[in-house]
């Protein structure tokens, strides 16, 4: 901590591991199992506190909650973990939960993710990297959100939930079951809309691919077949494209079943 930048009216409770260049504004608070990597920020009124560890390089902002117990009334007191990697920003009043005996322990939130203001991010959740989590919205226990996967503001997912890869769910929607990657879910219940297109161009997806995911996006939603019909149509028709294959995959081995 001697090379930290702690304001005197910060709490910084003895045991808590401050790396270099770490800054913690006034009247924060640092539990003593806290773990924050080098040149994190944790501004004016935040709260880490539990097993937690940070990486490098992210920015908690002022009244952002991390590490609190979770809100389960199965959780008895187990040391669960909240692990949160680097360059990440937690905006104001974001929440974000430890682990419980049933979820595996750990809730997880990878890289280079954005959180808004007012984001719950409840036990066991874990989170890719480059995710983004808009204003409001409320992930439930055990959530899932794959890479670059954008949520909109003020929606809920519900507990045990997959959101997969580069997929984007509407402003507002409740979704209740799993969103496929590549795919627009919205609404109250979230149907599909298609591919998430802006979000694949912003990707750099090339327009071959983009037009393959299409297709599969028709056999697999708008044909009328079973999964397991539809999945061997797709394999038939379009071999040897690996994102091709992860839609497949996902949709073969959604628990709860897809959003149509």
């Amino acid at each position: 901590m001697s090379e930290s930048k702690i304001h005197p009216l910060a709490v910084v409770e003895q045991g808590a591991e401050l790396d270099f260049g770490v800054e913690v504004g006034p009247y924060a608070f640092i539990g003593c199992r806290v773990r924050i990597g080098a040149r994190t920020r944790v501004g004016a009124h935040a709260v880490v506190t539990g097993n937690t560890t940070i990486g490098e390089d992210n920015q908690i902002f002022p009244f952002a909650s991390v590490g609190q117990i979770p809100q389960d009334l199965k959780y008895r007191g187990e040391d669960s973990q909240l692990h949160i990697g680097n360059r990440n920003l937690i905006r104001e009043f974001a929440t974000l939960h430890l682990g419980t005996a049933g979820g595996g322990m750990v809730t997880r939130v990878g890289d280079d993710n954005l959180l808004m203001n007012y984001t719950h991010i409840a036990h066991d959740c874990q989170i890719g990297n480059r995710v983004i989590v808009a204003n409001g919205s409320q992930l439930g226990g055990h959530v899932i959100v794959e890479d670059y996967a954008v949520i909109g503001a003020l929606s809920g997912i519900h507990q045990f939930v997959r959101v997969g890869e580069s997929a984007i769910v509407g402003g507002g929607s409740m979704v209740t079951q799993d969103v496929p990657p590549f795919c627009n879910a919205t609404g109250n219940r979230a149907t599909l809309h298609g591919l998430n297109v802006v979000g694949l161009n912003r990707r750099g997806f090339p327009a071959e691919l983009v037009r393959q995911l299409k297709r599969a996006y028709r056999i697999l939603f708008r044909s009328g077949l079973t999964v397991a019909e539809a999945a061997a149509r797709v394999r038939a028709e379009i071999a040897n494209v690996p994102e091709v294959e992860r839609l497949v995959r996902f949709v073969e081995t959604s628990p709860r079943g897809v959003c149509r």
